[in-house]
């Protein structure tokens, strides 16, 4: 059983160690000097590690898949408002000297007139805006390629540090197991 698993975790954990912030916690938790880590190419076989360091290791991966949700949301978030604005924008021309009601805040309006729509605003950030022309800012909504493409990115790397999360707790679980096993064994022994 345990060589069926080592065979499948191998590519993983070759995997699992690029990156940076693993290999320094692993290199931290088990004590290697330099000459050590480069013997070894900068990987730990994680089978070879206890429980404590797996632990420890879970917890990253765990803070991993988190900051990568997280990102992966504030991009939708941000690609949503990018959406609506450009369909807006799109859409001012249409309503040019058309009444329509302007918010003051999320629910108070007052009635108004589009007069002017060659010039508009657009939020950047955080409260800050730029005055461009509609074609401008036509452009500046490009943007919204750009974070189809990150949100692609970014995906995989959320599946694949979800999956190395599954390898450690499944590693974590089969060494307890075999800790607890090798426990009660002694415990049988010894009366």
């Amino acid at each position: 059983m345990e060589r069926d698993l080592r065979s499948n975790i191998i590519g993983v954990t070759q995997t699992l160690l690029v990156t940076n912030g693993t290999s320094f916690i692993i290199r931290h938790m088990l004590k290697l000097n330099k000459n050590e880590l480069a013997s070894q190419r900068g990987s730990v076989n994680i089978i070879e590690l206890n429980v404590l360091q797996l632990e420890i290791l879970k917890n990253q991966q765990d803070q991993e898949v988190k900051f990568l949700s997280t990102s992966i949301t504030q991009s939708r978030v941000v690609q949503t408002k990018y959406v609506e604005a450009k369909e807006c924008l799109n859409m001012l021309n249409k309503n040019k000297g058309k009444e329509l009601f302007i918010p003051l805040t999320s629910s108070t309006y007052v009635p108004g007139k589009l007069h002017d729509v060659a010039q508009v605003l657009i939020d950047v950030a955080t409260g800050y805006y730029v005055e461009k022309t509609a074609e401008d800012a036509k452009d500046f909504f490009k943007k919204i390629d750009f974070l189809n493409r990150q949100m692609e990115k970014i995906q995989p790397a959320l599946q694949q540090k979800h999956a190395m999360k599954q390898v450690v707790m499944k590693i974590m679980s089969q060494k307890i197991q075999q800790l607890t096993a090798l426990g009660a064994t002694q415990t049988t022994a010894k009366a």
